[in-house]
């Protein structure tokens, strides 16, 4: 354990940047990693303002932080893929290899998992962190920091387009343009989808999302949404509905959207339980899946943006200093319509 400095959560509604104890010593099968860009996640804004999600309560300092690029600066016994000066980015749970999820690969819900800026597990919004090597990606040359702390939220983007099963020419709607719904947006059109239909009330998300070739947007605060669909799809239905604004609205009509033997896919979570018409999913038989973050998904999101054919660059709305990181956090607070994913940056050098 060693003194650093970093943006620590004293309690609900209270930022510091301050000193605090944090893991030094890079052991066997890990890397010591200096901290590069660090983006703003709406669970770490959740722990401000709420200092709570779900069962997880921050009941003592907490270091903010899961979204991170850097680089190695120490390689611990019997790493053999990563060196030191290597470019990566950190996948933020670190599973039980030997519970049943993992062996099962759904590592994602395996219920020992340690993530980051969870409650008790610190952050990395701090200037070197320790971490596995084998969650722990090379970045080629052509992708940046910057875009290297985007494939945590990417990452779950392809988690729900890989859960869809997307054929080619497939057409998607994608409820919420925040964040990840954009980022699902990508990855659906990534995986195959021929357009993804994206809905939101704020005109600005949609405006962002719009940058992207093959995006439909729609304002549902002045267009009926399911009317839409049926205008483009000749009143068929969308082949794959994924619901990432958590609203318990958007259940209402969502299966007024979707074709028969068409697919659900749930990424928003809701506060509270939802009534779900079962009725219609079945007459419908249509599949319906869930998302809890990832599995697997990091190598393939790094090499969807190491080719070229996914830029995330256009969603990073601001950058802040390190020293500036509690400024960016009430930022985030304010949710401005026009915001997407604001970073940190610790470490000035490199792009």
């Amino acid at each position: 354990m060693a003194m650093q400095r970093a943006l620590v959560l004293e309690r609900q509604h209270e930022l510091a940047l301050r000193d605090i104890d944090l893991p030094a010593n890079t052991g066997p099968g890990q890397v010591k990693i200096k901290i590069h860009t660090v983006g703003v996640c709406g669970s770490d804004v959740h722990y401000y303002t709420h200092g709570k999600i779900g069962p997880f309560v921050v009941n003592e300092p907490m270091v903010l932080g899961h979204e991170a690029a850097g680089t190695v600066i120490e390689v611990g016994e019997g790493v053999t893929h990563l060196t030191v000066g290597d470019r990566v980015c950190m996948e933020p749970g670190i599973p039980d290899p030997n519970s049943k999820a993992s062996r099962l690969g759904m590592y994602n819900i395996d219920p020992a998992v340690a993530f980051w800026a969870t409650p008790p597990v610190h952050g990395v919004l701090t200037p070197e962190v320790v971490h596995p090597a084998n969650y722990t990606f090379k970045l080629p040359d052509n992708v940046s920091f910057a875009q290297g702390a985007m494939v945590e939220p990417f990452a779950v983007g392809m988690q729900a387009a890989t859960k869809a099963k997307i054929a080619p020419g497939d057409t998607a709607v994608i409820l919420g343009a925040g964040p990840i719904g954009t980022m699902v947006a990508i990855a659906a059109l990534a995986g195959g989808c021929a357009r993804a239909i994206v809905a939101d009330l704020a005109q600005p998300k949609l405006d962002i999302a719009a940058q992207y070739q093959g995006v439909i947007p729609v304002n549902i605060s002045e267009t009926n949404l399911a009317a839409e669909v049926n205008r483009l799809t000749d009143d068929w239905g969308a082949d794959v509905i994924f619901e990432c604004s958590g609203s318990p609205k958007a259940w209402e009509t969502l299966m007024q959207l979707v074709r028969p033997g068409g697919t659900i896919v749930a990424v928003g979570l809701p506060v509270n339980p939802v009534a779900f018409d079962v009725s219609t999913a079945t007459t419908k038989e249509l599949r319906i899946e869930t998302v809890f973050r990832y599995a697997h998904q990091y190598e393939r999101s790094i090499a969807l943006l190491a080719s070229g054919r996914v830029d995330l660059n256009p969603l990073i709305s601001e950058t802040f200093t390190f020293e500036n990181s509690i400024a960016a956090f009430d930022r985030a607070v304010e949710a401005r319509p026009s915001d997407v994913k604001l970073q940190i940056v610790l470490d000035g050098d490199g792009f």
